[in-house]
């Protein structure tokens, strides 16, 4: 991991991903959430002021050491029993139907490879377990697409890996079946980065 990604893209984060109405989404996001948890792509720890008092614990991944010092004041300061790993979404070092819940908030534009991601959220998922997740991607409107399509390259080297143009629903939908989904353009945020996917699969039992 170059000087980039490690000391100047974790600050990009914090400050962009920080206030509303990104604190709300975060709060509907995790409002049902309960028992042991996973969080993937804990990023500088966001979430954490959202969680229910339901988690009886909630352990976090994140392979980039840059957001973890961010994110560390607050696992410190939380109630919750947490556990934090460096690990990608892509190898999952947990046994087989571990976790109740896991979640991801604008996680999966990020992911090299995501279809490895999915298959190992549902390996580590109980049997009837939920994913959630609230995610950025290809707009429904054809006009904006292929925007979408010519900035993700710029994307990619100033965040971290991250897609303009993933199609979140139906590549959750290959591994989980959706129980809920919406789509919407995020307020004051810009439509090419802005059209989001906020839904919940689960594993069949």
């Amino acid at each position: 991991m170059g000087w980039y990604g490690r000391w100047v893209f974790p600050r990009l984060l914090e400050w962009s991903m920080a206030g509303e109405p990104l604190s709300t989404y975060r709060r509907e996001v995790l409002a049902d959430v309960t028992g042991q948890v996973l969080e993937i792509g804990f990023g500088t720890g966001l979430n954490l002021a959202h969680y229910p008092e339901t988690v009886s614990s909630l352990t976090v991944i994140d392979p980039n050491p840059g957001v973890a010092a961010i994110a560390q004041p607050r696992i410190d300061a939380s109630p919750l029993p947490i556990t934090s790993k460096p690990l990608r979404g892509e190898s999952l070092a947990f046994a087989d139907e571990t976790f109740d819940w896991v979640v991801s908030t604008w996680t999966l534009c990020s992911i090299a490879n995501l279809d490895q991601a999915l298959q190992e959220i549902r390996r580590v998922l109980k049997p009837g377990g939920k994913f959630t997740f609230i995610e950025h991607g290809l707009s429904d409107d054809p006009k904006l697409q292929p925007w979408q399509h010519r900035l993700t390259p710029l994307q990619k080297r100033i965040a971290d890996g991250c897609h303009l143009n993933r199609a979140i629903a139906p590549l959750v939908e290959t591994y989980l079946p959706l129980v809920s989904l919406k789509t919407y353009y995020a307020k004051g945020l810009p439509k090419v980065g802005g059209y989001f996917y906020q839904g919940v699969a689960v594993k069949p039992v």
